[in-house]
């Protein structure tokens, strides 16, 4: 009896299906370069539209060979309705980073107001991506 009920048991767990799933891909987060600018004056840029919502400004500030004041502040503004949306930059003296931004899709443009720096930035639209 002890034979027969090991032998049920070992048939049984032979026809057991074994379910695997593919595994699954992760989307990742890419960045994908939208425009970009220089300068070392006040400056507001040209509209350039967002489409997912989500990108970043990268930056750098230098400051100027003969300045004792040297600011860097740039602010998002819809080009839309023209109103100001958010600072993204507001740094005194030698510096760079990166400013992420959320906001629903549409067109924006930078307004850069500096004091005694060479500046510069880059507009990166996020993308994902497999």
């Amino acid at each position: 009896m002890k034979i027969l009920l090991l032998a049920c048991v070992l048939m049984m767990s032979a026809c057991q299906s074994t379910s695997r799933t593919a595994p699954q891909q992760q989307a990742e987060m890419g960045w994908s370069h939208v425009a970009s600018w220089s300068g070392h004056a006040n400056y507001q840029t040209d509209s350039f539209n967002i489409g997912t919502g989500q990108w970043r400004i990268k930056w750098e500030s230098k400051p100027a060979q003969s300045s004792e004041k040297a600011n860097l502040r740039i602010t998002v503004h819809s080009s839309i309705s023209g109103r100001f949306v958010t600072v993204a930059v507001d740094h005194q003296g030698a510096g760079n980073g990166i400013a992420y931004i959320s906001e629903d899709p549409r067109e924006f443009f930078l307004v850069v107001d500096s004091s005694g720096v060479e500046w510069k930035m880059e507009v990166e639209e996020g993308v994902v991506g497999e």
